[in-house]
């Protein structure tokens, strides 16, 4: 069977929430699109809210709930502590509301306090422009401007708890392999529906990010694996993710399920055997590969970024390479002395025949130096150009091609 990959939106096609009405997934499922959906389960005693989306959106995923069942928030339950799930919680809570997040919360709400600085500016180049406009958006519809949540949480789940809330029963289990290590799954067995948050990342069906470009801690790709037990072993009928539609059929959302661990498991062993080996990190990352007969995507997470993922999280920054890796000097420190003793038109040059050749890489790599030693260097930028056009029309990675497009910009404005 083909990758469910090729039937669903890629990460580009993430929004953030409009002013639209909420849609009617059925057994009292109410879903209100964003760049994270946020959920609504009714029950006879008010309602259970499933992740908030961003602050700014929290407002209109709040009217949007309101016009399907008006009665008070009893939960807001959070299946992560990234921005886009959480922070529309004040918003969408009451003031008797119970907020729950799995007991590694805090942490990484912490995480993000201290950090939100250097995060917000390594996600601005794939996010800032979307984010502006939603919130641009959102003002033009009558919701002002709502700070991102820092929520506490009431209740606090270690491994796995039940809940009964006006009838409606759900179970809320761990998975700390997913995106963040508080996340957690919530298990409707009454209706055989499992909410999933990003346990598969944004994009069901995609190998999962170990570590995002903007800067996140390592995933553990083993935890990840045994994290996906939970769905096997629950065997849901529906699946209800952080982001986009439901997937239907207990059978497809098994196998689906199956094949993101063998393809984990598969890429994890090749990366630890090379490790044992010998190879170095950059043999992997080009050697590694997904085994041919498996059907997954890598529109947000890639095979060749997992592989150093893993040989980061088990050996740490050093890889045994020189010597220099040991000291705080950058390795483009002496690109003016390799420019004095070769010539700016020389590396230029070889970085042309690197680009005809077709290793942009390679091109960039000298263009690197050439603009580190000489900034702005005509030749440089425009050869620095067409290997970052070269690499952006050989990808189809959300992260890759934002990066790829930003530094393309850049260029062009020199």
């Amino acid at each position: 069977m083909a990758g469910i990959h090729r039937e669903r939106p890629g990460a580009a096609d993430m929004t953030a929430a409009t002013d639209a009405a909420a849609v009617d997934l059925g057994d009292g499922i109410w879903m209100s699109p964003g760049w994270t959906n946020s959920y609504l389960i009714r029950t006879d005693d008010g309602r259970i809210v499933i992740n908030t989306g961003m602050g700014f959106e929290g407002p209109l995923h709040r009217r949007a709930f309101d016009a399907v069942d008006p009665s008070p928030t009893r939960s807001v339950v959070l299946t992560q502590g990234h921005y886009d799930h959480v922070g529309g919680v004040d918003v969408l809570r009451d003031a008797d509301s119970d907020v729950v997040a799995q007991a590694n919360f805090t942490i990484w709400r912490d995480d993000n306090e201290r950090l939100e600085t250097f995060r917000s500016r390594n996600s601005a180049f794939a996010f800032m422009d979307a984010i502006l406009a939603a919130m641009e958006y959102a003002r033009s519809v009558g919701v002002g401007a709502v700070p991102q949540a820092r929520p506490e949480p009431t209740v606090v789940v270690e491994d796995r708890m039940e809940l009964s809330i006006g009838g409606r029963d759900l179970v809320l289990i761990a998975t700390p392999g997913g995106e963040t290590f508080d996340s957690m799954v919530v298990w409707l067995p009454d209706c055989r529906t499992l909410f999933s948050g990003n346990l598969f990342g944004p994009l069901f069906g995609h190998v999962p990010n170990l570590v995002t470009i903007r800067g996140d801690r390592y995933r553990d790709a083993l935890t990840y694996i045994r994290s996906l037990d939970v769905v096997r072993e629950l065997a849901p009928e529906r699946l209800i993710t952080g982001h986009f539609d439901p997937i239907d059929g207990a059978d497809r959302i098994a196998e689906e399920t199956a094949v993101l661990q063998e393809v984990m498991q598969s890429v994890h062993d090749q990366t630890v055997d090379g490790m044992n080996a010998g190879a170095d990190v950059w043999t992997l990352m080009r050697d590694v590969r997904v085994p041919e007969h498996l059907d997954v995507g890598e529109g947000y997470g890639q095979t060749k970024w997992n592989v150093r993922a893993i040989w980061e999280n088990y050996a740490g920054w050093f890889h045994h390479r020189s010597t220099t890796e040991l000291y705080g000097t950058a390795p483009l420190a002496v690109a003016p002395d390799l420019v004095a003793a070769a010539g700016a038109d020389a590396l230029v040059a070889a970085a042309r025949s690197h680009l005809v050749a077709g290793r942009p890489v390679e091109a960039l790599q000298l263009t690197d130096v050439v603009l580190a030693a000489v900034p702005g260097q005509t030749d440089a930028v425009a050869v620095a150009r067409d290997a970052t056009v070269s690499l952006l029309e050989s990808t189809t990675n959300f992260w890759e091609r934002a990066w790829l497009r930003r530094s393309i910009d850049k260029l062009t404005a020199t």
